[in-house]
């Protein structure tokens, strides 16, 4: 029997017994070869990562470059911006009455500006990044972050399971930030 079906279906038994019903995790990682998925088209207007990412949790793997991402604020946490989109503060807070809708997620415009010059940035490193859904990925490939979407249960079995050998009971962190920021940056930028 092939040695690499075997070492496949033993992870997948395993998730099957523990987290029994619960979806595979997503991994990504950054390449420069854009040829060996399908590389997502650009959006005609905004498009929020998240909702494309839903294709790779039903199992379509996908590649995105900088033209990919219909989100500034995507664009910036995948690390292929610096910047932010205008009156972000207003966004993320309380909105200008008559020109843009809040969002509400945080106090003032003010806490927001002072949240952006904490955030961490980085530049991807390479001109694609793909996201695989775990059991489709391939020998050749190299994840280097694993997603988990998760219930709260599952999601406790996760942090539990994270600290088994630690005495640290900081080992797992949840930042506040978009689907992307939470998903890309942050675990991106704690690897290293």
């Amino acid at each position: 029997m092939d040695k690499t079906l075997i070492a496949k279906e033993t992870p997948s038994a395993l998730w099957e017994k523990y987290f029994d019903g619960a979806e595979f995790p997503i991994a990504f990682y950054y390449t420069d070869q854009g040829d060996e998925v399908e590389v997502v088209k650009p959006p005609s207007g905004r498009q929020c990562i998240m909702a494309v990412l839903s294709k790779v949790q039903k199992g379509t793997s996908l590649c995105f470059e900088a033209k990919s991402i219909g989100c500034p604020g995507g664009k910036r946490y995948l690390g292929y911006s610096k910047d932010v989109m205008p009156d972000f503060e207003y966004f993320l807070s309380c909105g200008i009455p008559g020109k843009l809708e809040g969002a509400s997620y945080k106090k003032s415009p003010e806490l927001v500006k002072e949240m952006v010059k904490r955030t961490p940035r980085f530049q991807a490193p390479k001109r694609f990044i793909t996201f695989k859904r775990w059991d489709k990925l391939e020998q050749k490939d190299n994840p280097e972050v694993v997603i988990f979407f998760a219930s709260p249960d599952v999601l406790a079995g996760l942090f539990t399971l994270a600290n088994f050998d630690s005495i640290d009971g900081n080992r797992v962190i949840a930042p506040m930030s978009s689907g992307c920021g939470s998903i890309v940056t942050y675990p991106y930028l704690e690897k290293n």
